[in-house]
């Protein structure tokens, strides 16, 4: 409970400086906060005084800052400026496609990447030699490329799959999201074969292992009780790293398969200078960053106890 609260502690002191950030440096606009809302438009004085009035301009920073704090913590993110709708109704609409795209990515990178790196290391040879090779292509190729030759094979080519749009249903949402996912994991999942194939064949070659082997244990107990536990740490972190990648990589996917998600609404929001949407996304996005890498803690608590005395 003291190692949670430590972290809880920390999440909460990031979160702050995390929102502060984002709700001031888009005060840091050259010709502040009002260049941004009015862009090359120019208002009427009555536009301008509605503008200052909403966005409480006249307040001092401090206090308009710690207004919109207590808002955002509530859920509440102001209207958007361009489509004239409260923000929060806004990502709700959009965030089910994200979060389906990036669990989905997430269960490819952990299936795969771990299958392949207990592949190399366990049978070697060949097996390595391949993997190694499938790892290096995979992380050559940028995610808009595999996304572009994806579409082209088994979208337009073979017709498997839809070109764009989320889908309705969870089978359908499967279906449609399919291409994206594996567009998204493609580099994660090679990078994690990797780390697991290096950190298995370190655990492999470590001196409670062949003392284990010289006793006589059968080779599956050994791998399960003495390899896979100690080797899961290293996989741990960069799960966690990659996952939490994904949220700002699905920007990319979505835009490529016309996916209305948050990463499209936030290039969107920025294009079209809407402060209040790029303020809630960017926010979001960090508290969703920030509470995968509690989990991740978590996990290594979990795996060794001792790190939670740390």
């Amino acid at each position: 409970m003291r190692f949670l609260a430590r972290r809880l502690a920390g999440l909460i002191v990031v979160l702050l400086v995390a929102s502060f950030l984002v709700y001031g440096l888009l005060y840091l606009v050259p010709g502040g906060p009002m260049a941004f809302l009015l862009g090359n438009r120019s208002g009427t004085p009555e536009q301008v005084a509605a503008i200052r009035a909403q966005y409480h301009l006249d307040d001092p920073f401090l206090l308009r800052y710690a207004a919109w704090l207590r808002d955002a913590v509530t859920g509440d993110f102001g209207a958007s400026l361009v489509y004239r709708q409260d923000v929060s109704a806004l990502m709700a609409s959009r965030a089910t496609t994200t979060v389906f795209l990036v669990v989905y990515a997430s269960l490819l990178i952990v299936t795969g990447g771990v299958a392949m790196g207990l592949l190399a290391a366990l049978r070697g040879g060949r097996a390595d030699g391949l993997v190694s090779l499938v790892s290096s292509v995979f992380l050559a190729t940028p995610p808009f490329v595999v996304g572009v030759i994806l579409v082209i094979v088994f979208a337009l080519g073979l017709g498997w799959f839809p070109v764009f749009g989320p889908g309705d249903g969870f089978g359908d949402r499967i279906h449609h999201l399919t291409l994206p996912a594996i567009t998204l994991s493609l580099a994660s999942a090679a990078f994690l074969a990797r780390i697991t194939r290096a950190s298995v064949s370190e655990e492999l070659g470590r001196e409670h292992v062949e003392t284990a082997r010289s006793r006589g244990l059968a080779e599956g107990h050994i791998i399960r009780r003495h390899v896979l536990r100690n080797a899961a740490i290293p996989v741990v972190t960069v799960v966690g790293l990659n996952v939490a990648g994904l949220i700002a990589g699905s920007v990319v996917v979505e835009s490529i398969f016309a996916l209305d998600g948050l990463g499209s609404l936030f290039v969107r929001a920025i294009l079209q200078r809407d402060f209040a949407i790029v303020q809630a996304v960017v926010l979001v996005l960090v508290t969703a960053f920030v509470l995968i890498n509690l989990v991740v803690d978590l996990c290594y608590s979990a795996l060794d106890p001792r790190l939670s005395r740390q």
